[in-house]
């Protein structure tokens, strides 16, 4: 049984920084709670005990906020968020995550089935996918026999069509992020600029299964840019609201 969670919050936010107000885009608000805060209560609800941010823009407002949570929450800091990309922010938890988990990304708002379908999804690998959003800005995902092939936001790009979106919560063995942090450790001698996703699980998948469950009509959208600010709040929060409760 899965009992910890990574969530990924150490990005800039600059499409959205007419929004911020100089904060990270996990204390975005749509109802009473930021969403980071949302995400962490689907999260205890679906028995995670343990969680870990990954900090960078703005830390100290993650800081706060774990200091407050009994020790649910611990964050790990990322010092190059500013020129790397997600792979490094997962490496940078390394040394505190020793177990299988989930992995998310801070600025997602989902209904919970989300994470329930995923968490009783008997392969020990796997990356939710949705069915089209049409949000903009997807990552799509090509499988062969349920299994991770490609990922890619130009889909025009994959050789077989895709089989769904990548909504960005996974669950991930500690045999696959050992796999993931040598493959990461390499990439790393020359950039930091490198995916957790569209780089580093592709080049897993060629070596171990990744299972890619689909749910096709998923209720979810990440929160990149205004025009996905706009879509949240006017369709999505008030789906998913309606659908939790």
């Amino acid at each position: 049984m899965i009992r910890s969670a990574v969530i990924l919050a150490a990005g800039m936010g600059t499409r959205l920084a007419g929004e911020l107000e100089d904060c990270p885009k996990g204390f975005l608000r749509l109802g009473r709670q930021s969403i980071i805060e949302e995400s962490i209560e689907r999260l205890v609800a679906a028995g995670i005990q343990d969680i870990v941010i990954v900090t960078g823009h703005c830390a100290d407002y993650y800081d706060r906020f774990a200091s407050g949570q009994g020790g649910l929450v611990r964050t790990v800091h990322n010092p190059h968020f500013a020129d790397s990309g997600s792979m490094y922010s997962l490496y940078c938890a390394r040394d505190v995550v020793d177990q299988d988990f989930l992995l998310l990304e801070s600025d997602l708002i989902y209904e919970s089935r989300a994470l329930t379908e995923l968490l009783i999804e008997p392969a020990t690998d796997a990356i939710l996918l949705s069915g089209p959003t049409g949000a903009g800005d997807e990552v799509w995902v090509q499988t062969r026999d349920g299994n991770l092939v490609a990922m890619s936001k130009n889909r025009s790009v994959l050789t077989n069509s895709a089989t769904g979106e990548l909504v960005g919560i996974s669950k991930i063995s500690a045999t696959l992020f050992a796999l993931m942090q040598e493959i990461a450790a390499q990439a790393f001698t020359t950039s930091l600029h490198f995916d957790y996703e569209t780089d580093c699980l592709v080049v897993a998948g060629e070596r171990r299964p990744i299972y890619c469950p689909l749910i096709a009509d998923l209720v979810w959208t990440e929160i990149d840019d205004p025009a996905h600010l706009q879509h949240a709040r006017e369709q999505i929060y008030p789906q998913i609201a309606k659908i939790d409760g």
